[in-house]
């Protein structure tokens, strides 16, 4: 059928910088749904409905009037961090015409001279700033869509505190307008309470102290990264499972008994749509896992508090499963297995008798591999050094077919 909705990407110039068909769309609406900045843009010769999005927001008006001319009014390209993805997902594609404009982030790469492609983007609207975090390195580029005028202190105090207040920061106000300001200082000298509310944030990241800590993304970070009582796969074994984990994009773990939950952090850390729910009974690393989370850049990690089994109940199915904690309690090993998708991967980790006995008898029913990990490393006695054998670990890692 013909495309009944429009969404219309407007910069900051308003109607006059509209092209041709979206002027177009705009004149034969039967009604414009926008935010009030953007409906008092409208010239008033316009004779659709003007209605401002509902609060809290909600698309289910515009998708109520399906089958008369509707345009939506979106900032900049509506597919990009805008209401155009989200009417995408609910309205076919030959129902739904976008006429984008450059976004405040193709905008401000002109005005830099920066490749596009080669920056990231992170958006902190409705986003905490540990978003951030995992883009923090040395001579790295980020652009920022700010959630209001009060982000770029925001933003400047959270870089300060993890050691990169050196960094360049350009908030560009009013992107493609008259009005268009641009204010450029290191963060550790921002002394803005509050800039324009359209703003966004481009960074050129540099390091203030050089005992800053240093977070890469393979897996592996040092056992000091994470806020911990010593339920912790250690770094190396750390590694190890990850490997095992083998996390694509877009892939769920389920991290069973997850401690400090290390395994859920790092699986997300290899790429920004890996996903994983941790599950941990114990209060106090609950929180451990609350903070680590943020303080290690990925505050989409979900927390279930409970003792699996019965916390597993109504979860969405994984890819894969790491369990590094409770292997003989009843039920465990059994939930995971009847959960966990067509090809995915069970990764458990002992380093008792019992747990191992568990993963053994697990092996011969449901295949797979067992590797015995042992490292040491060189500590001191008296006047000389020798090595200081850890706690050996059992690894199972077994596919569902």
């Amino acid at each position: 059928m013909p495309a009944w909705l429009t969404v219309v990407g407007m910069g900051d110039d308003g109607f006059a910088g509209l092209g041709k068909a979206a002027r177009r769309a705009l004149i034969d609406a039967s009604v414009i749904y926008g935010g009030e900045r953007h409906l008092s843009m409208l010239p008033a010769c316009l004779n659709a409905v003007r209605e401002p999005w509902p609060q809290p927001f909600d698309i289910a008006p515009v998708l109520a009037r399906r089958n008369t001319p509707v345009c939506v009014l979106a900032s900049g390209d509506p597919m990009f961090y805008g209401v155009g993805a989200t009417l995408a997902r609910q309205v076919p594609a030959d129902e739904l015409r976008v006429l984008p404009a450059p976004s405040s982030v193709s905008l401000a790469a002109a005005r830099l001279g920066w490749a596009l492609q080669d920056v990231p983007t992170v958006s902190l609207v409705g986003r905490p700033l540990a978003a951030l975090q995992t883009h923090l390195h040395e001579d790295a580029r980020v652009f920022v869509l700010s959630a209001d005028g009060t982000t770029p202190a925001a933003v400047a105090a959270w870089l300060g505190e993890r050691g990169f207040g050196a960094t360049r920061m350009i908030v560009m106000e009013h992107l493609g307008s008259e009005a268009e300001r641009a204010i450029d200082a290191r963060a550790h000298e921002w002394s803005i309470g509050e800039t324009a509310a359209l703003n966004l944030i481009a960074l050129e990241c540099r390091r203030a102290a050089p005992d800053a800590p240093r977070l890469p993304l393979t897996p592996g970070l040092p056992d000091n990264a994470f806020r911990h009582d010593g339920q912790l796969t250690k770094r190396d074994v750390r590694a190890l499972t990850l490997g095992r984990l083998a996390p694509a994009p877009g892939e769920l773990l389920w991290d069973v008994g997850a401690g400090c939950g290390s395994i859920g952090i790092e699986w997300m850390r290899s790429h920004a749509s890996c996903r994983a729910i941790a599950i941990e009974a114990n209060g106090e690393r609950q929180g451990f896992i609350e903070h680590n989370r943020d303080a290690l850049g990925v505050p989409g990690l979900q927390l279930i508090a409970g003792k699996a089994p019965a916390a597993l109940q109504d979860l969405p199915a994984p890819d894969a499963i790491f369990i590094g904690g409770g292997v003989t309690v009843e039920g465990v090993l059994d939930t995971c297995w009847r959960a966990l998708k067509s090809g995915g991967r069970l990764v458990a980790n002992a380093v008792t008798l019992e747990g191992e006995a568990a993963l053994i008898a697990w092996r011969a029913q449901h295949g797979g591999t067992l590797t015995r990990i042992a490292l040491a490393e060189a500590q001191p006695l008296g006047g000389f050094e020798t090595w200081r054998s850890g706690l050996p670990v059992t690894l199972l890692d077994t596919r569902k077919p």
